[in-house]
């Protein structure tokens, strides 16, 4: 069982870096958008998780505002990267010249 926390956590912080890394080298405010939600929403979880079961295990009580924690953040991350990213667009924020598809600018012209 201490090594399926120790999983938990160390993933947690192995996405978290990865989003934090992600957030200083792409491109765009699209792609950061994306690499600050879904891999640092992930490792929050993990670590979440991982120490949820340390209490459960090693302290033997069910901590269960660490489970309403990770399901918050669960809903919470995506949706606000999803509106961050509509209202970047809606503000004319280019997306970074090697996009290739930007399927949001096609159903906007085909609205008008």
């Amino acid at each position: 069982m201490t090594s399926i926390i120790a999983f938990f956590i160390l993933g947690g912080a192995f996405f978290a870096a990865v989003s934090a890394i992600g957030v200083i080298r792409l491109p765009d405010v699209y792609s950061r958008l994306h690499a600050a939600s879904k891999s640092s929403t992930l490792g929050v979880m993990m670590m979440m998780t991982g120490t949820f079961l340390y209490f459960w295990y090693i302290e033997g009580h069910v901590d269960s505002k660490l489970f309403l924690a990770v399901l918050f953040v669960f809903i919470t991350g995506p949706v606000s990267a999803h509106m961050l990213s509509r209202s970047a667009f809606h503000a004319d924020v280019e997306p970074a010249e090697s996009t290739v598809l930007n399927e949001l600018k096609r159903d906007e012209m085909r609205e008008e």
